[in-house]
């Protein structure tokens, strides 16, 4: 699923240093960590565990949010598996890949095949059973548009981006519709916002390691636009939008104001460094920007969580508390 650089139920692998080769795992616990990226699909679960908490601002219901992640888990290990099936070919001619298992032929293709399965099939089936039906359909969506749509599309179409972009907004609606059983505006905005994030973070990335996808044969933009005009173009024209998405939580209820002032200082610094990079178009303007993306999305996340329910400006600028507010049943008449 969509992979943090963070963000799909699967993602794009972003963490390496700039050409360098991943080392083998050297332990079976290793080897299978590495297959189901445990360190990008933590980010899954984050926002899995976001959209949970924002769908239902009341007491949290642990258990159901614990099935809910263990079953997304599940579902994000296997379209990891897919994935790394599938493009194991292309992760040998990778300089940042080729020393993952399957190309170090570490593990049996047949072994991983075995495991996709298995993992994605029990983790719809525990969403199904214990979560409910639409989570538990969002996520089986989730692994055949990550394994067979996004991967095949890779080296063929620019536009790959953005079906991976689609599968890195599904887990924030997941969580949402695990506590409410809707998809409301809210599960949408949250989506939304998941979804524009993605690109600007991973084009930051795919120019960073251009050279290495085009080794690869990968059909990224910024291989595909060598001068960089578009790539900086879209990064520029795609966080934009991050500014009202952020600020769309409070104006919907979501959160509070607090939550506006941080998502709000956040877009400003994320669009600081995307115009930076659509002056320089160099690597060290790609790097800051995708350190800053990596930084955005935790934080805005995390601040509407925090400050989640409708705003009250009157009881914020009182002094009262947080700008949350404070239902009071009406007094019946005498």
């Amino acid at each position: 699923m969509p992979e943090v650089h963070v963000i799909p139920i699967a993602t794009h692998n972003h963490d390496d240093a700039h050409g360098a080769v991943i080392p083998r795992a050297t332990s079976v616990l290793g080897i299978w960590a590495e297959l189901i990226k445990v360190r990008l699909n933590a980010m899954v679960l984050f926002t899995t565990a976001v959209g949970f908490a924002l769908g239902n601002p009341g007491a949290v219901d642990w258990p159901l949010l614990g099935w809910t992640c263990l079953g997304t888990a599940l579902a994000a290990a296997s379209a990891s598996l897919f994935n790394q099936l599938f493009e194991r070919r292309r992760d040998a001619l990778m300089l940042r890949t080729r020393g993952r298992p399957l190309p170090a032929k570490q593990i049996s293709p047949s072994l991983v095949f075995v495991a996709a399965v298995i993992t994605g099939y029990v983790g719809a089936a525990l969403l199904g059973m214990l979560v409910g039906l639409l989570p538990a359909a969002l996520a089986a969506f989730n692994i055949v548009l990550y394994a067979v749509l996004y991967t095949p599309l890779k080296p063929r179409t620019t536009f790959n981006t953005l079906i991976g972009a689609v599968c890195g907004a599904l887990p924030p609606i997941i969580g949402w519709t695990a506590a409410t059983g809707r998809m409301d505006p809210g599960a949408w905005l949250l989506g939304g916002l998941l979804f524009v994030w993605q690109i600007p973070h991973f084009l930051a990335l795919a120019w960073m390691y251009r050279e290495d996808y085009a080794r690869g044969g990968h059909a990224m933009l910024p291989v595909r636009d060598p001068t960089g005009e578009l790539t900086a173009q879209v990064v520029l024209i795609t966080t934009m939008p991050l500014i009202p998405l952020g600020l769309s939580a409070t104006l919907l209820g979501l959160a509070g104001v607090w939550s506006a002032i941080v998502s709000l200082i956040a877009g400003l610094v994320f669009l600081a460094l995307a115009i930076e990079f659509y002056r320089a178009r160099d690597d060290r303007s790609a790097r800051r920007l995708f350190l800053t993306s990596i930084t955005y999305l935790p934080v805005v996340l995390a601040a509407m969580t925090l400050d989640r329910g409708p705003a009250d400006l009157r009881a914020l600028f009182r002094g009262r508390g947080s700008g949350i507010v404070e239902v009071i049943p009406a007094e019946a008449p005498r």
